[in-house]
């Protein structure tokens, strides 16, 4: 009798011990926690089968939440923002307290109808706990067509691109304060379109589609000076540094007449820095930006979906993933779908991938899988065309 009550006992606990660890099995699935990025949207920036349009809508900075594999928009304020320049109109300082974004363009204050160029860079507190909605503490004029934007790692200095001045500002960043403390001319046809940092905060990079070069910076203090020039390809554009700030990769946009355009990886660990590697992409190659371990680089491609749909270089956009391997890119995942992609940004895990569809003004969900990128069918609508988005918390 004490045998087989001490096997019931037994078999109770087994059975029991093995729901729990089922239980702890399905949890983290279950509880996943949710990310949350930042994405701004051009209200005036829109296409009609290939043309560029004057919409009526307002400049947004929304915070989208991604949860459970789904999004949605979880906050989001009126905030002057621009499509036009790569999709690098947002930095956020470490921390996540604070967040610049700069706009480039906006409507001509004579006529409604047109839009021209603009100086504008707003600070934007943030926060963390998500309770409050972000806020505008300051604005900031910096430079004609203020573009690609980048803070350091120190979060103590940000530097901004002006792309139609044809300079960078250098801008001094004390906890919400910001303020702009010198420039680097450039050239009136140089057309600086993004800079960025290196991790240790002594050098950046700067592309420049008006005169088809890329401006290695040295930085010492708040001293901002050009160490050397490297040439990757036609009109240099997107940019990003890996994490762990060995290598740089950069979009080379061409002309735009329906040619393929390349993309190329520089060797920041090289001395001096050099382009070691440039490869075919497809029709325009708009955003790059490398996943969180560094291990690949992610491309929106507009590839003709933002020409007429009688024009021969016509066609769907695509999201393309990119390895590196001995200091060469090897394509790797791609996903035909979507008009007009700008900007992207991957979950902390590497596992998805959230990308703008600025024809459409939504949000794409991207599974990827190894090599493999699939479509989850997931979409948030906007009413503005998003423009750059980063991952916040």
């Amino acid at each position: 009798m004490i045998n087989a009550r001490t096997s019931l006992v037994r078999v109770a606990l087994a059975v029991a011990s093995t729901a729990v660890l089922n239980a702890c099995v399905s949890a983290p699935a279950a509880q996943e926690a949710a990310s949350y990025f930042l994405s701004v949207q051009d209200g005036r920036a829109g296409l009609a089968d290939g043309k560029p349009v004057v919409r009526d809508a307002a400049d947004t900075l929304a915070v989208i939440e991604l949860s459970a594999g789904r999004l949605r928009v979880a906050q989001q304020i009126a905030l002057p923002t621009s499509l036009v320049g790569p999709p690098s109109s947002i930095a956020i300082a470490p921390g996540g307290r604070l967040a610049l974004v700069s706009a480039a363009t906006r409507r001509d204050p004579t006529d409604a109808a047109k839009v021209v160029a603009f100086d504008l860079v707003s600070a934007v507190t943030l926060d963390l706990g998500g309770r409050v909605p972000p806020r505008v503490v300051s604005a900031l004029h910096t430079g004609a067509g203020a573009s690609g934007i980048s803070i350091n790692r120190a979060g103590t200095l940000a530097l901004v691109a002006n792309r139609v001045e044809g300079s960078i500002s250098v801008l001094g960043v004390d906890g919400e304060s910001v303020q702009v403390v010198g420039k680097l001319a450039l050239g009136d046809k140089s057309g600086p379109a993004h800079v960025a940092f290196t991790p240790d905060g002594r050098r950046a990079l700067v592309t420049r589609d008006g005169d088809s070069r890329i401006s290695l910076l040295a930085i010492e203090g708040r001293s901002v000076t050009i160490e050397r020039e490297l040439y990757a390809g036609l009109r240099p554009y997107g940019l990003d540094v890996s994490p762990d700030g060995a290598w740089a990769v950069v979009t080379n946009l061409g002309p735009g007449q329906g040619d393929v355009d390349t993309i190329s990886l520089i060797d920041l660990s090289a001395q001096p820095p050099r382009v070691v590697d440039t490869v075919s992409a497809g029709q325009t190659p708009e955003g790059v930006f490398f996943s969180p371990d560094g291990r690949a680089v992610g491309v929106t491609v507009i590839d003709g979906s933002n020409k007429p749909k009688a024009s021969a270089f016509h066609g769907p956009a695509r999201y393309r993933l990119f390895g590196i391997d001995g200091g060469k890119l090897r394509p790797e995942g791609q996903l035909a779908g979507g008009q007009w992609l700008q900007g992207h940004a991957f979950s902390p895990d590497g596992r998805a991938v959230l990308v703008q569809d600025a024809a459409n003004r939504q949000i794409r969900l991207y599974r990827i899988d190894g090599n493999t990128v699939s479509d989850s069918g997931q979409r948030v609508q906007l009413d503005a065309a998003p423009a750059t988005l980063k991952f916040w918390r």
